[in-house]
C-alpha cells in the first residue's frame, strides 16, 4: 500500500463554443459550463474584466486563474487511465483481466473526473454523486446522477449512501470498480451508525462552526458512521482500486473523504476529544456522545485500520500552488511560497504579514484555514482571510494586493469562491464586518467578491499576496 501524488500543471481542454454578440464574457453552452471567455482566453473567474481595475489586479488575478486550472484533474487521469490499464507510478493495472468497469464517484469533482475517465476506457456503468447546486457534466443511461447535500448531510446524502452500498452489493466477482473521490464526500455520502439523521446534522454543524479543522471534523464524523472510515468497501466481492484528490493539508488518505475507500487511523478516543477540546460534550445531542464514550470502553467495534483496496492520491494542493509560483516567475515576479497555510484565518493572515514581500514580488499561498463562527453574518474562509489582511496592512503606505480564493468556487455559506482587495482602499468598518463574520457582504458593498461558481475540483484554497 502506498499513495501517490503526481505534480504537473493542468492544460486546458479546447472547446468549440458561440458567443452571442455584445459581450466579451459569456457561458460556454456545454458540459465545461465553469468556463467563460474575457478577451478570447478561456477563463474560469467569471468576473474577471470587472475585477481586473488595473494591471496589479489583473497579474494577480492571472495568477490564481492558472492555480485555478491546475486544479483540473484531466492531466492527472490523462496519466493514469488508458484504454487498456491503470498505469499508476510504476504499478500498471491491465483493464482486460476484468467482465466489467464500473465508477463509483463521490465528491465536487465526481463528475469531471468520471468524465474524464468515460473518455479514456471502456466503462459499462456507476454512480456518480455530486452537490445539488452542481450542474452534472455527465450524462447517459448508464451513469446513475445523484445530487446530495453539502456541507451539511440531508436525506439525499443517506438515499446516496444506500445506493452505493445496494450497487456494490450487486456487483460480480469478475467486475471491477474504479472509485473516483475528491473533497464533499463527507457529506455527499452519509449513513449514521447508532444515531438519526437529525444528530448527524446538529453534530456535523456544530463541528463546522466551532473551528475545529477537518481532521478532528471527520475524525468524529467517522466514528457515526456505516460507510466512513473504510467501512464502504468492507463487504466489496469484487476487485477496487481508488483515485483520490486530497483537499486536506498533508494528505491523509484516511482523512480525505472521511478515509472512505481507504481506512481510519484516529479512535473513538480521539473524537471524544475533540468534542471536549471545542467545548460541544454539552452541546451534541445526547446519543452523539453515549456512542462516543462507548466506543471508547470497547463496546463499540472501532473503525477498519487496515485498507481493503488500493488507494491513491493523484492530486493535491501544491499541484496549484507550483503553477502558480511557476506563472508568477515567468511574469518578473519574485516569489516566495507559503505552504501549507491552516490554522484559524487570524493567526494565518499574521503568518503571511511574516512574510511581507519586497517591490515586485509576490507570496504564493494554499492550504485550508479555519474559521470559529460567533456571528450570523454571510462570508466564508477565503473572504475572511482577504479581509484579515487588509485589516492589518491599513498602516502601510505600499500598495499590496491580496487574493484568496477556494478551488471549488464556493467559500462559507456564500456562492463566491473568495476576494481580491488592494491595500490602497482602506477597509471602512472592517471589525464590524468581521465580528459579524459577515466578510461577503463588505465586499459586496465596497468590492472585490470572485464568482467562478462550481468548478468542478477541490484542491482547498489557493492565493497570493503582490506587490508591483
Amino acid at each position: 500500500m502506498f499513495q501517490t501524488v503526481y505534480k504537473k500543471t493542468v492544460t486546458r481542454v479546447r472547446i468549440t463554443f458561440k458567443l452571442r454578440s455584445g459581450s466579451l464574457l459569456k457561458r460556454f453552452k456545454n458540459s465545461s459550463d465553469h468556463f467563460y471567455l474575457y478577451k478570447g482566453q478561456e477563463m474560469i473567474i467569471r468576473n474577471f474584466k470587472q475585477l481586473a481595475s488595473d494591471s496589479d489586479k489583473k497579474l494577480a488575478l492571472k495568477i490564481i486563474e492558472r492555480g485555478l486550472a491546475a486544479a483540473m484533474p484531466k492531466d492527472s487521469l490523462d496519466r493514469i487511465v488508458r484504454f487498456s490499464h491503470l498505469q499508476i507510478g510504476r504499478k500498471r493495472l491491465s483493464l482486460g483481466e476484468y467482465g466489467r468497469i464500473h465508477v463509483v464517484a463521490i465528491g465536487k469533482s465526481a463528475d469531471l473526473m468520471t468524465k474524464v475517465v468515460d473518455s479514456r476506457t471502456r466503462l459499462h456503468g456507476g454512480i456518480v454523486v455530486i452537490p445539488r447546486s452542481t450542474h452534472s457534466m455527465v450524462s447517459g443511461k448508464k451513469f446513475t446522477v445523484l445530487q446530495s447535500s453539502h456541507p451539511i448531510p440531508t436525506a439525499k446524502s443517506v438515499i446516496a449512501a444506500r445506493k452505493i452500498v445496494g450497487f456494490l452489493k450487486s456487483l460480480d466477482t469478475t467486475d471491477l470498480v474504479i472509485f473516483l473521490i475528491s473533497g464533499g464526500a463527507s457529506s455527499l455520502v452519509t449513513l449514521p451508525d447508532g444515531i438519526s439523521l437529525k444528530d448527524k446534522r446538529l453534530v456535523t454543524d456544530l463541528l463546522l462552526k466551532s473551528g475545529a479543522n477537518i481532521r478532528e471534523v471527520n475524525c468524529v464524523r467517522k466514528h457515526l458512521s456505516q460507510v466512513k472510515g473504510g467501512r464502504l468497501v468492507e463487504s466489496l466481492r469484487c476487485s477496487a482500486v481508488s483515485l483520490v484528490m486530497s483537499d486536506v493539508v498533508g494528505d491523509d488518505l484516511s482523512v480525505i473523504a472521511s478515509g472512505i475507500t481507504y481506512c481510519d487511523r484516529s479512535t473513538f478516543s480521539d473524537a471524544k476529544k475533540v468534542l471536549l477540546k471545542y467545548d460541544r460534550k454539552n452541546l451534541v445531542p445526547k446519543p452523539v456522545w453515549k456512542r462516543i464514550v462507548l466506543g471508547t470502553r470497547g463496546a463499540i467495534p472501532e473503525t477498519p485500520k487496515k485498507p481493503r483496496i488500493e488507494n491513491y492520491v493523484i492530486s493535491t494542493n501544491k499541484t496549484c500552488i507550483h503553477t502558480m509560483e511557476k506563472y508568477a516567475k515567468k511574469l518578473g515576479f519574485t516569489t516566495k511560497t507559503v505552504w501549507p497555510l491552516e490554522g484559524n484565518v487570524k493567526s494565518a493572515a499574521s503568518k503571511l504579514l511574516r512574510h511581507f514581500p519586497s517591490p515586485n514580488s509576490c507570496i504564493v499561498f494554499g492550504g485550508e484555514t479555519t474559521v470559529a463562527v460567533e456571528g450570523k453574518g454571510k462570508g466564508g474562509r477565503n473572504q475572511e482571510l482577504v479581509l484579515n489582511l487588509m485589516k492589518k496592512l491599513k498602516d502601510r503606505k505600499e500598495k499590496v494586493i491580496v487574493v484568496s480564493v477556494g478551488t471549488d468556487g464556493i467559500d462559507g455559506n456564500t456562492c463566491a469562491a473568495g476576494a481580491i482587495a488592494d491595500s490602497a482602499v482602506q477597509p471602512k468598518s472592517a471589525d464590524a464586518y468581521l465580528d459579524q463574520n459577515n466578510s461577503h457582504c463588505y465586499f459586496k458593498k465596497y468590492g472585490g467578491v470572485i464568482f467562478t461558481g462550481p468548478t468542478h475540483t477541490n484542491l482547498m484554497d489557493i492565493g497570493l499576496i503582490l506587490r508591483k
